[in-house]
């Protein structure tokens, strides 16, 4: 893949110290990786990326999923329905207003 034009990052609470401690973990944000890329490529958008992340530091509002080079933040994506909202906006050029961080 060549540079992708979005790069999506689900935070997956790894801390320095080693052990994910965070929200994100607990909520099972990682789960939401593969639903992301299924998605993705149902929708043939084969240039954006996704990836895993150390903790954002937004623990309350977990689980967190930023996207970049929008800087789009979102808070408490916990479901395939979220994701789906996420990426409509997104295939829009927009971001998903339901669910972003202010």
């Amino acid at each position: 893949m060549d540079k992708p034009k979005h790069h999506i990052f689900v935070c997956a609470s790894f801390r320095a110290q080693g052990a994910p401690q965070g929200i994100c973990h607990k909520k099972e944000s990682l789960s939401l990786i593969p639903y992301f890329e299924s998605e993705l490529a149902d929708r043939g958008m084969s240039d954006v990326a996704v990836s895993a992340t150390a903790c954002l530091n937004l623990c309350e509002k977990g689980p967190i999923v930023v996207i970049y080079p929008e800087n789009f933040w979102y808070g408490e994506v916990d479901s395939e329905e979220k994701v789906d909202e996420i990426l409509d906006a997104l295939e829009e050029g927009e971001a998903c207003e339901a669910h972003i961080i202010h």
